[in-house]
C-alpha cells in the first residue's frame, strides 16, 4: 500500500513483515530499520511477522523503504484493525503457514520414503533412474520455498537459514547426478548414490517447520482466544427501542446495546438500564461474577449471568479493553527480552560462518585424498548447523509466558518486563491502592466520657467534613451517612493544612484535628469529645501474597504516607517487620527511595499516585481497574483486586527465564558438538539424513520445552 511522504513524523511504528522465515531474516530486517536515523530501538518478530520501531521522527515511508530494500514486504499497520479482523487474518496467516509446511512434508516424505525401501531392497538397472526422478520433484517442490528465500537473499547480498539447506541439497544432488550421468557413459566413478538423502533432508525439515507451525499456532493462542471473547456482533436499542443486529466494529460511543442473560457484552460502556451480576474474568481472572446496576461500568467480552441489561457504548468497536489487551499482548510476544541479545547476535553471523566451515570442511577432505567423503562432511556441516533452535529458545517461551498470564488478567507489556520479573530481589508496595482497597473507612469511635454518644460525636464531625475532598474526611462522611445521621451546615469552614478542618456547627466551633495516637480527635469548643480511627481495608489476598513473597526469598518493603503508628498497624496484618515499612513518605520521597535501590527492585503502585516510583523502578508493576488497563507507566499491569498476582507474576517469570536459559543453552550445545562431528565425518555415509533429523529433533525440543512450560503455567495460575 502506498505510504504518504506527507505523514507527520511519529515516535512509535508497527509493521506488519512479510517474507521472513528464520531468526537470520528477523535479525537482517532489525538491522536494517536500526540503522535508519532516528531510529533507538527495533523488534522484529519472525513468528507473527510484526515489527515495532521505537525513535524519534520517524517516518512510516523511510521505514517501510528499509525493509523492502532488504528484500521483504512491509506494510505500516496505521489503525488498529477491529477484534474479528485481526483475528481472522492471525488465523489465516496461522493456517496458511502450517499449509505450505504440510503440503512440502508430505510431498517429500511421501516421495523418499518409498525411494528409500526400493535404494535397500532392489538392485535393478532402474532403480538410480527412480532415485533421480524422484529426487527432482522433491527439489522442485518441498525445496522450491527454500530455494526461493535463499536466492532472494543472496540478491540482497545476505544470508540465511534456507541458504544452509539449498547448499546442502543442492551439494548432495549435484554431486549424486555427476557420479549418475559418468556411470550412464561408461565412466563408473564407484561412488554413492545420495538422491535419497537430498530428498529427505528436505522432506524432514518441513516436517519440522510443520510441527513448528502447529506448536507456534497453539503456543501464540492467547491472542486469539481473547479477540474471541468479544462478540462478532452487537444488538443495538434505538430511541423507539427498537433491536437491530449489527457489527460490533460499527458501534459508536454513545450507542446503546441491548446485553441478554448469558450474552458477552460486545463494547465497553455504562449500563443504563437493568441490574444484573457480570462475570469480568476476562479482564481480572476472577470467575466470581460482579453486580452491575445503573452507572456501573462493564468491558467488552465479559458474561452478563442473569439480567438484562442495557448499555451505552463508551468507546467504538475497534478500541475495546479486549482489542487493548490483544494488542498488549501480541505486541508483547513480538518483543525481545535482552537474554536474546547474544542469540540474535550469534544468529546474524552464524550462516556466514557456517558456509566458511562447509568450505574448509571441502578442501580439507579433498586436500587428503577423499572428495566422496568431503560432500558428505560438507553437506552434513550445512544441514546440521541451522541455528534454527537458537532463534525459537527466546520468542517461543515468551510468547507462552505472556499469554497465560492474559488468560488471568496479568498484562506483560514486554519480553524486557518478563524477564526483569524473573530476575526480581526487592518488591516495594505503596500501601494506598495495593495492599489495602484505596478507600478509607471509619473503623472506631471512642468518645471522651459517657456525656458523648458515638452518633452526637459523628453528626458533629461529619458536619464539618462535608465540605472536605480529604480521604478521612470522605470516610466520616459515608459512616454518618450510613448510620442515617441528619448530617447539620456548617459555616465558617476552613482546612488547616496538615492539621485537619474547624468550623461553625449548631453555633459550636467544631474541629477535627490529626492526633499521635489514633486517625483524629474531635474537639468542641476547645474540649477533646472524642477521638477516630479512619483505616484502609486490608486486601483479602494481602497477606498470602506477602508470605509468598518472602517464601521466595524476596525482600519486602512497604511505602506510606501515614504516620508510623498507622503504618506499622497495616504492616502487622500484612506480616511485615517494622524495619520493612517507610511510613509518612512523600510521593518525591517515594521516588528517590526507588531509584536508590539496588539491581532487582519491582514497585507495585496503583498507577495513579505513583507513576514516578514506577517509573523510577526497574520494574513498574501497577494495580489497576478493567478500564484502566494501559497505564504507561508500568511494566506490567495486574487486575486491581489480586495482590496474590504480584508473586504469580515473579514465578511465571522465573519459570520462563529458566526455561529460556534451557533452551538457549541446549541449542548453543547442540550447535557447538554437531558442527564438528559433521565436519570430521564422524555420523558416516548416511550424514545428511541424520544431521537433517538431528535438526528437526533440536527445534521440537525447544518447542517442546516451551509447551512444557505452558502447561506448567497453566497449572500453576489456576491453583
Amino acid at each position: 500500500m502506498p505510504v504518504s511522504t506527507i505523514e507527520k513524523p511519529r515516535r512509535e511504528l508497527q509493521l506488519k513483515v512479510t517474507g521472513m522465515h528464520c531468526a537470520s531474516c528477523a535479525a537482517a530486517v532489525q538491522g536494517a530499520i536500526e540503522a535508519k536515523p532516528g531510529v533507538r530501538s527495533a523488534s522484529v518478530s519472525v513468528i507473527d511477522g510484526l515489527a515495532t520501531v521505537l525513535g524519534e521522527n520517524l517516518h512510516t515511508e523511510t521505514i517501510v523503504d528499509a525493509v523492502r530494500d532488504r528484500g521483504y514486504h512491509a506494510e505500516p499497520i496505521i489503525d488498529r484493525p477491529a477484534p474479528a479482523e485481526l483475528r481472522s487474518e492471525i488465523e489465516l496467516r496461522q493456517a496458511r503457514q502450517e499449509r505450505l509446511w504440510r503440503f512440502r512434508a508430505i510431498v517429500g516424505l511421501g516421495i523418499w520414503a518409498p525411494m528409500a525401501l526400493l535404494h535397500w531392497t532392489v538392485s535393478e538397472v532402474w532403480v538410480p533412474w527412480v532415485m533421480l526422478i524422484g529426487s527432482t520433484i522433491v527439489l522442485a517442490t518441498a525445496g522450491a520455498g527454500f530455494y526461493r528465500s535463499a536466492i532472494a537473499a543472496a540478491l540482497r547480498r545476505t544470508t540465511n537459514m534456507d541458504t544452509l539447506i539449498a547448499i546442502g541439497a543442492t551439494t548432495a544432488y549435484v554431486f549424486s547426478l555427476v557420479v549418475f550421468i559418468s556411470g550412464f557413459i561408461g565412466r563408473n566413478l564407484e561412488q554413492p548414490l545420495y538422491f535419497g538423502e537430498a530428498a529427505a533432508l528436505l522432506g524432514i525439515i518441513s516436517l519440522g517447520h510443520w510441527l513448528e507451525a502447529r506448536a507456534t499456532a497453539k503456543a501464540g493462542s492467547a491472542v486469539r482466544e481473547l479477540l474471541h471473547l468479544q462478540p462478532d456482533e452487537a444488538e443495538l436499542v434505538d430511541e423507539h427501542g427498537q433491536v437491530r443486529t449489527i457489527p460490533s466494529a460499527e458501534v459508536q460511543p454513545g450507542d446503546r446495546m441491548l446485553v441478554r442473560p448469558g450474552a458477552r457484552v460486545p463494547v465497553d460502556g455504562t449500563v443504563v438500564e437493568g441490574a444484573s451480576d457480570v462475570d469480568q474474568a476476562v479482564v481480572t481472572g476472577e470467575s466470581v461474577p460482579v453486580s452491575k446496576t445503573c452507572g456501573d461500568l462493564v468491558v467488552a467480552g465479559s458474561v452478563n449471568t442473569t439480567g438484562r441489561l442495557v448499555v451505552e457504548a463508551t468507546v467504538d468497536g475497534h478500541h475495546t479493553t479486549i482489542a487493548r489487551i490483544a494488542q498488549l499482548v501480541q505486541r508483547a510476544q513480538s518483543s525481545k527480552a535482552n537474554i536474546q541479545r547474544l542469540a540474535d547476535r550469534v544468529c546474524a553471523v552464524f550462516v556466514p560462518a557456517v558456509l566458511m566451515i562447509a568450505l574448509v570442511t571441502f578442501l580439507g577432505w579433498w586436500i587428503a585424498g577423499d572428495l566422496p567423503k568431503g560432500v558428505v562432511a560438507t553437506v552434513t556441516v550445512l544441514i546440521i548447523s541451522c541455528p534454527c533452535a537458537l532463534g525459537l529458545a527466546t520468542p517461543m517461551a515468551v510468547m507462552v509466558a505472556t499469554g497465560a498470564a492474559s488468560r488471568h488478567g496479568i498484562l506483560v507489556k514486554s519480553a524486557v518486563a518478563l524477564e526483569l520479573a524473573g530476575r526480581a530481589r526487592h518488591v516495594v508496595f505503596d500501601k494506598t491502592g495495593t495492599l489495602t482497597a484505596g478507600q478509607p473507612t471509619l473503623s472506631e469511635i471512642h468518645p471522651a466520657d459517657q456525656s458523648v454518644t458515638e452518633e452526637s460525636m459523628l453528626r458533629l464531625a461529619a458536619a464539618v467534613e462535608a465540605p472536605s475532598e480529604h480521604p478521612i474526611g470522605r470516610a466520616i462522611v459515608r459512616a454518618a451517612q450510613q448510620r442515617q445521621l441528619d448530617i447539620p451546615v456548617v459555616s465558617g469552614f476552613q482546612a488547616i493544612p496538615g492539621e485537619g478542618v474547624r468550623g461553625k456547627v449548631d453555633g459550636q466551633l467544631v474541629e477535627v484535628r490529626r492526633s499521635e495516637s489514633m486517625t483524629c480527635r474531635v474537639l468542641v469548643d476547645g474540649q477533646e469529645v472524642g477521638m477516630m480511627m479512619v483505616a484502609d481495608a486490608l486486601r483479602d489476598d494481602a497477606a498470602k501474597a506477602v508470605a509468598r513473597l518472602h517464601d521466595m526469598g524476596l525482600k519486602v518493603t512497604m511505602l506510606s504516607g501515614d504516620r508510623r503508628a498507622v503504618a506499622e498497624a497495616v504492616g502487622r496484618e500484612v506480616g511485615l517487620d517494622p524495619s520493612e515499612i517507610e511510613a509518612e513518605a512523600t510521593p518525591e520521597s517515594k521516588a528517590e527511595l526507588v531509584a536508590n535501590l539496588p539491581p532487582g527492585s519491582v514497585m507495585i503502585g496503583d498507577g495513579i499516585n505513583d507513576a514516578a516510583a514506577l517509573a523510577e523502578a526497574d520494574l513498574g508493576i501497577a494495580m489497576a481497574s478493567a478500564t484502566n488497563i494501559a497505564i504507561e507507566s508500568a511494566d506490567v499491569v495486574i487486575p486491581s483486586d489480586h495482590v496474590m498476582a504480584v508473586p504469580e507474576t515473579i514465578e511465571l517469570a522465573r519459570k520462563t527465564l529458566s526455561t529460556i536459559k534451557q533452551n538457549l543453552f541446549f541449542a548453543f550445545c547442540y550447535n557447538v558438538a554437531a558442527i564438528p562431528a559433521a565436519a570430521l565425518g564422524l555420523l558416516g555415509p548416511h550424514g545428511p539424513l541424520i544431521a537433517a533429523i538431528a535438526m528437526g529433533a533440536s527445534d521440537i525440543t525447544v518447542i517442546g520445552n516451551a509447551l512444557r512450560l505452558k502447561r506448567h503455567l497453566a497449572s500453576m495460575l489456576r491453583h
